[in-house]
This record gives structure tokens, sequence and C-alpha cells, in this order.
């Protein structure tokens, strides 16, 4: 579910649900919550890296497994997103593929984004009835600015990889052929520097952002609270389940 391995002082975690294009389900957010504490906790570990298996980074939270009876997860995607924003050492994505929802929102969360060629960035909360998540309604207009993160959250659009590095989302685009090498090439360089100076920059960087960071989480979970659950988002699950279009303009006329 997770594939863990050391290139040297930097941690590289994989999420590695290759056949569900390495969707989040609450076993995987524990186990990266749970991956994230470890190297943070080992001295030998100046990086992290966040990377996916296959073609995909994560195609987001894993709708196939909604309404089904499963123990609550430990640390979930709450926990997910209070680690990232709490963290104490460089965090880089290096998005190898598709990135759906959360894929696009933990981007925000970490210090240094990498897009392969052919990785493709979309988070469609409008499209299944439901608001941003993971500060990223903060995070994406400090990003990408405020007209072009309104479009990209209004319009559920999607982001080439181009797109993202021009639009703020990420710093670079590498080649699909040796992404991961190219990343972890990047992520030794910093590691290479002083470790006490690296996790002193980083928190002079973030110290600012969190407590904005955490009231809109708190924000946007309050909005989750009516938009989960809605006659939208059960229209768009059933839509998604149904392999159709959502069909919102019936709702409205409903009123």
């Amino acid at each position: 579910m997770l594939e863990i391995r050391d290139e040297g002082a930097v941690r590289v975690l994989t999420l590695a649900r290759e056949k569900a294009l390495n969707a989040f389900n609450g076993a995987l957010f524990d186990a990266l919550v749970e991956g994230l504490l470890q190297a943070q906790a080992d001295d030998n570990v100046a990086v992290v890296v966040i990377t996916g298996k296959g073609r995909a980074f994560t195609a987001g939270a894993d709708l196939t497994e909604m309404g089904q009876k499963t123990a609550p997860p430990k640390h979930g995607f709450a926990g997910a997103v209070d680690l990232l924003i709490n963290y104490q050492k460089p965090v880089i994505a290096a998005v190898n593929g598709i990135a759906i929802g959360v894929g696009g929102t933990i981007c925000g969360l970490v210090d240094i984004v990498y897009v392969a060629e052919s990785a493709r960035m979309r988070c469609p909360f409008t499209a299944l009835g439901i608001n941003p998540e993971a500060g990223s309604s903060l995070t994406f207009p400090q990003m990408m600015g405020p007209q072009r993160a309104a479009w990209f959250l209004y319009a559920a659009d999607t982001l080439s990889a181009r797109d993202c590095v021009e639009q703020g989302m990420a710093l670079e685009v590498l080649d699909d052929e040796g992404f991961i090498d190219a990343v972890l090439t990047r992520a030794a360089k910093l590691a290479a520097q002083a470790p006490a100076a690296l996790r002193e920059t980083k928190e002079l960087l973030w110290a600012p952002r969190r407590e904005a960071l955490r009231a809109a989480v708190a924000a946007e979970n309050v909005a989750l609270t009516r938009t989960i659950g809605s006659a939208e988002n059960r229209e768009a699950i059933a839509a998604f389940m149904e392999k159709r279009t959502p069909d919102f303009a019936s709702l409205r006329q409903q009123g």
C-alpha cells in the first residue's frame, strides 16, 4: 500500500495501490501518515519525497469504498492534512501522472512540486457537488493567483504539466523517462545542506502560514458538512457509479 525506501538522506514514500490508481482510502491515509511520522523522527532523513506507483500520482478519494462498512482510520484524511501543515522537514511531491482531488490539494501542503511531462491535475470538487479541501481555498490562490485558482476550482478544469508550472502549482516539468531519478537528484541537493538550518528555514517559511491554513481547513470542513450528502453530491456519486454525467440542471429546477 505504501512503499518506503531511502536514497541517501532522502526518504521516498510511494503510494502503491496501483490497480486503484493510488486512490486514497482510510488505510492508505494511515500508511502515509505513519510513513511521514517515521521519516520525521529519523535523524538520517533530511528530505521526504511523496510519489505514486504506476501511471497515477493519486486518483484522489476512493469513491468505490464510500458507504462500505470499514473500521475508522487511525489518522485518515484529517490527520494527513494536519501533519503536513505542521511537518518539520522539507517535503517534495513528485507528481508522476494523474493527480485528482487530494492529488492536487496536497501540492499546497508540501514545499516543492515536480510534475512529469504526462501528469494531469484536476480538482473536481464542484463536479462532485462538494467544496475544496485540505486548505486549497487558501493555498491555490496563493500559488496560482486568485483568478486562475477560481477558474481551476469553479470549473473543475484539468491542468497539463506545463499548465501546472506556468500557473504556479509546480516548480518544474521533468521528462517521464527517468522522472523519479531526476526528482531524487534535486532532493539530494537539499538533503546535502546543513540539516538543522534546513529545518529552521522550513519553520521560518511555514510559521506565518499555519494559522491561516488551519482556519481555511476548519472553514472548508464546516462547508463539507453542508455539501457532503447533499442532493448535488448524491447525484454526482450516483452518476460516477453509473458512468454518466451528473444532472445538476434538474436539481436547480427543483429549487
